[in-house]
This record gives C-alpha cells, sequence and structure tokens, in this order.
C-alpha cells in the first residue's frame, strides 16, 4: 500500500494509476535463486503463540494513516495473533477510541479519535533496519471492497527530510480484490496487486513508480499464499511475485529534492528501511476505485502471514548488485 509516508498522503497518488486502463502486461523474468548469493540475516517464521517483541512492535493509533482509512490499529489480540505458524492481522468491524498518532509523529498531548473499525499493523521502527538485500514474504491477502493489506518499508532515519523526500517501499499492496473491476482480466474482479516506489519532493511535488500485477493464470491473490519480495541493491531496485521480476526501477527513475543528496544518484533508497505490515480498512485509494466505499461483508478480514525474512548479498554486502542478476 502506499501508505503516504509519515506525514503526507502518497496514497491517494497511486489511486491515480492503480485502477486505471490496464497497460499490457510486461514479459515477467524468473529471478535466478539457487546460488544467487544472498545469505540470511533476520526472520521471523512466526511459530509459537505471541508475537515476537524483539523484533517487532505494534503500531496503536487512529489517526487514518494520512489516507482518511478507517481504523484504529491496537495491540490486542483480537487484532494481532500469532496462531499456527502465521501472523495474523484481523480488521473488525467496531467502534473504537484511541490515540491520534503513533509516538513518533504524535502531538503533546497527542488527542483521542474514534474509528468505526479496528485492525492491527506490526513494525520493525527503532529495532531492526536494513540497507540493500532481499526482503520477502509468503502471504496471503483478504479480498473484498474495503481492505487494503500491505508490506512495505520506511526509512528508519529520515536522512533527506520528511516523505518523499526519504523514499518509501511498497513490497505488497492489494486494494479490493475479487471487487468489480472494469479493466482486469480474469472475469474474477480485482486480480492485481501493487509494487511502487516513492520520491521526488513534498506533495504536490511527489512522485512514484509503480506496477500493477497480475498472477499467472488470472488468479486472485486471495486464494492462496505467495511470496512477495524486493532484491535491493545500490541504483537498482526489482519487486517479485513467486520469483518472478514484475518490477525493475534504476537510479535514474527516482530522486529527492533534498539539498543534501546532490551528486548522489542512488539517493534517497541509500539508506537504512525499516519493514512494516498492516491490514488498513478503507481509505480513499481502497473507497474511490472498484465498487466504491466499504462492503459490509468484507470484514471481519484477516490478512496472514507465514513469514518475513530479510537476506544480505554475502560477496557484496556493501551494494547489494551482485545478487541481483
Amino acid at each position: 500500500m502506499t501508505k503516504a509516508g509519515l506525514l503526507k498522503a502518497g496514497t491517494l497518488t497511486a489511486a491515480l494509476l492503480l485502477l486505471g486502463a490496464a497497460p499490457p502486461a510486461p514479459e515477467q523474468a524468473i529471478a535466478p535463486r539457487e546460488g544467487a548469493g544472498w545469505e540470511l540475516v533476520w526472520a521471523d517464521e512466526f511459530e509459537g503463540t505471541a508475537l515476537d517483541r524483539t523484533k517487532w512492535t505494534p503500531e496503536v493509533s487512529c489517526w487514518g494513516g494520512g489516507n482518511a482509512e478507517r481504523q484504529c490499529y491496537t495491540d490486542r489480540p483480537e487484532n494481532i495473533a500469532v496462531e499456527n505458524g502465521m501472523l495474523l492481522l484481523k480488521a473488525r468491524k467496531e467502534r473504537f477510541a484511541g490515540p491520534a498518532r503513533p509516538p513518533e509523529i504524535a502531538d503533546n498531548p497527542n488527542p483521542t479519535l474514534v474509528q468505526s473499525h479496528t485492525s492491527g499493523k506490526v513494525r520493525t521502527i527503532g529495532l531492526h533496519a536494513w540497507r540493500y538485500g532481499r526482503i520477502e514474504a509468503r502471504a496471503r491477502v483478504p479480498a473484498g471492497q474495503g481492505t487494503w493489506p500491505a508490506i512495505w518499508m520506511m526509512p528508519d532515519n529520515p536522512a533527506y527530510g520528511q516523505w518523499p523526500r526519504s523514499g518509501e517501499i511498497d513490497i505488497l499492496e492489494a486494494v479490493n480484490i475479487g471487487a468489480k473491476c472494469k479493466v482486469c482480466e480474469g472475469g474474477k474482479g480485482e486480480n492485481r496487486t501493487i509494487s511502487a516506489l516513492h520520491f521526488g519532493d513534498f506533495s504536490p511535488q511527489n512522485r512514484f513508480v509503480d506496477h500493477r500485477n497480475t498472477l499467472p493464470g488470472l488468479a486472485l491473490p486471495s486464494d492462496d499464499f505467495h511470496v512477495y519480495a524486493v532484491e535491493w541493491g545500490e541504483g537498482l531496485i526489482r519487486f517479485l511475485v513467486d520469483d518472478r521480476v514484475h518490477l525493475t526501477v534504476t537510479a535514474d527513475q527516482w530522486s529527492t529534492a533534498a539539498q543534501s543528496a546532490k551528486g548522489n544518484p542512488a539517493a534517497p533508497f541509500d539508506q537504512p528501511f525499516y519493514i512494516m505490515a498492516n491490514l488498513a480498512v478503507g481509505g480513499r485509494l481502497s473507497e474511490e476505485n472498484n465498487a466504491k466505499g466499504l462492503a459490509a461483508k468484507s470484514f471481519p478480514a484477516q490478512f496472514a502471514v507465514d513469514w518475513i525474512r530479510v537476506y544480505r548479498c554475502a560477496s557484496d554486502p556493501d551494494t547489494g548488485r551482485a545478487c541481483i542478476r
């Protein structure tokens, strides 16, 4: 999902392209995995019965992500659970009051907001962050108008300024899967997931590169688990689903308006980023597209994550490029 950086509503920009006329499907190369040189450096297989708090911090906020989303994220088992070897992020229709914003961007005092739904969001912020490597997650997204699950990354330290000057990496977003879609092939409704990079200058000068991906056979992503990944090296980022490359972006396609980045073409994607997984309810990108609004039958909804793994390029950890073939 394009979650708008922490201060701006970047998701609305992705809405302009995500559900417009579908471009011709590109040739999807299969990335070589055996012998590619990736070395596992961090993982959560979500074993046990509780979230590992040495790896994740739940976000507690009701601000709607800057995208007019309708959930309060809570730190409750009703919304975040580890069961049967999976992380389950659960969205429920229930009126709930909580703090407006997460601590790092909260006002003092932090006002209380009330939302119509609750859900779950976990982050490695303040605990773990990485520069370059392969980050992958095996997950099954929910279906339904108004659902918006995502696995994405934000800068651990916004060295080039607030969103989007320091960048955003969206590994997976799935919006309104199975809902009415006039431009989707296959006859099953919305069947595309999205990967994207966000960068540039403060809104409305923000920019992004994205791609909507369909599965082989035009299957619904909600029907099964799939592996969503990014391979990130100096000046090169590519996104994969089930090891098939569907979007490649090079440094000449991104930029930042930060003066401190002049002469550094890899900026802003040359700094450590942390990982997030969440299930948003509604929001502009969801509610303004497909069948519009929220469908009551979509909730409760569940985003299931089997595992999240982080690799580094063993032979080239400084740039990661040797492993991106």
